[in-house]
């Protein structure tokens, strides 16, 4: 029977590096009023994260920089904002997700 290896990426510092780019689902959905949104990159990147309304309106920029490898959780303050379905969008190099989620006042 043959054994399965699963190879992590390690930094100098014994920390894990993802393999590869993730933006996840937020958890709970819908949310009020503030969220935690987790995203890993695999290498150094330029990354934007922005939100959107559902007509394409930006109503937030939570990461615009530079970032190195890791795994990242940004918090998100949906107070001002009214009731709805909103985008969040990550752009890293030629990696871009979009995910949708719900706020409920």
């Amino acid at each position: 029977m043959r054994e399965l290896l699963r190879f992590e990426n390690v930094n100098s510092d014994g920390n894990t590096i993802p393999l590869s780019f993730k933006l996840e689902q937020n958890y709970p959905n819908p949310f009020n009023p503030n969220k935690n949104i987790k995203f890993s990159i695999p290498h150094s990147a330029f990354i934007t994260l922005k939100v959107y309304d559902v007509l394409g309106r930006e109503v937030a920029t939570l990461v615009n920089e530079q970032k190195e490898a890791g795994d990242y959780v940004v918090n998100f303050d949906a107070s001002k904002l009214s009731s709805g379905i909103y985008i969040y969008k990550l752009n890293a190099g030629n990696y871009s997700s979009i995910k949708k989620m719900m706020v409920v006042k």
